[in-house]
């Protein structure tokens, strides 16, 4: 309980709070697994299990893991010589880390969403066919890292604005092609991509849309109820693209009280003062458990109905890595 719930009202002096949710929500298909894979890697092998990075970018995720035996670290070098199972992030990685844990003769198993991988495909395959690609994404981000680490250095440019896009010079716009990270705002990306198709007519798009179908979906369950409530929350952490980028789409769909929140106890109340309806959210990498919380906290200060808005249904699953399945059965 709040500390500050000694304070609060009893429940006939509550004012009606309306809380909205929007579904799809939360865990997507590829943060489900990159969790079962660690979770099983303890189960078949027990601790310790590194994970290089974030596993999924949600700190109570990470600290639930941490508790039963996973080992978190950035660089492999940070892992002593080990028998352990060694586990990528959801994110990706640059093909040198694969390179150096078999050098190193690690056991790793690769926990990348199958909608990167996908990504990291059709990169090699435009640079095969000779193409330059530009890359639409967020500096710095894992992911982003990730994919310009699967070609030669200088194969892949990095685009982030609209602008980028304005400024970019290609070697020869008759052989240029983009992809795009999973997790970026879809309108963002559609306004970049039609200043590159302005540009160059003749650029080549990915054989199917790269901003994955969850990220699309909870953008879309946003732009609905955005219009129509107080104020929005995203249940989300600040280094997770995919959240931040709901925060923006709230912002931009009509709510100007948007405001990411990673665990209840950081609600600044005052930000909520006088609100009728309230919508919430929960970015890809957030559990479900943390969206029960802030609507248990909203409850102890408001009256509260609740209600769900579903704009898609969601039942993608990917395969586990081959040397995890006998665990599950």
């Amino acid at each position: 309980m709040h500390p500050d719930t000694k304070h609060l009202k009893s429940m006939s002096e509550l004012a009606k709070l309306d809380i909205v949710l929007c579904s799809p929500r939360g865990f997507c298909a590829g943060v489900d697994r990159a969790i079962q894979i660690v979770e099983l890697a303890l189960q078949k092998y027990g601790a310790p299990v590194y994970v290089r990075h974030e596993i999924v970018h949600n700190k109570y995720v990470v600290d639930g893991l941490k508790a039963k035996g996973a080992v978190f670290v950035e660089e492999l070098d940070e892992i002593p010589e080990t028998d352990a199972p060694v586990i990528f992030s959801a994110h990706g990685v640059p093909k040198s880390v694969p390179a150096n844990a078999s050098v190193r003769n690690m056991f790793f198993l690769d926990a990348t969403c199958p909608l990167v991988s996908k990504v990291h495909v059709e990169a090699q395959r435009l640079h095969n066919d000779g193409m330059e690609i530009v890359l639409i994404g967020h500096r710095g981000h894992p992911e982003v890292v990730g994919t310009m680490g699967q070609l030669p250095e200088g194969s892949i440019s990095l685009v982030e604005t609209a602008l980028d896009a304005e400024l970019f010079q290609p070697r020869d716009p008759k052989k240029l092609s983009f992809v795009t990270q999973t997790t970026l705002s879809v309108d963002d990306t559609a306004e970049i991509v039609s200043v590159l198709q302005r540009r160059f007519p003749e650029v080549r798009a990915p054989h199917k849309e790269d901003i994955c179908y969850a990220t699309t979906n909870r953008q879309e369950a946003v732009k609905r109820i955005a219009p129509l409530v107080d104020a929005m929350i995203v249940v989300g952490a600040p280094n997770s693209s995919n959240s931040m980028r709901l925060v923006e789409v709230a912002e931009r769909s009509g709510c100007a009280k948007s405001v990411l929140v990673q665990r209840a106890a950081e609600i600044d109340w005052a930000d909520f003062e006088g609100i009728g309806t309230l919508g919430i959210t929960a970015g890809a990498s957030a559990p479900e458990t943390l969206v029960d919380e802030i609507i248990e906290a909203f409850g102890a200060r408001y009256e509260i109905s609740v209600s769900s808005h579903v704009t898609a249904r969601e039942d993608i699953a990917f395969n586990l890595p081959r040397e995890l399945r006998a665990a599950t059965a």
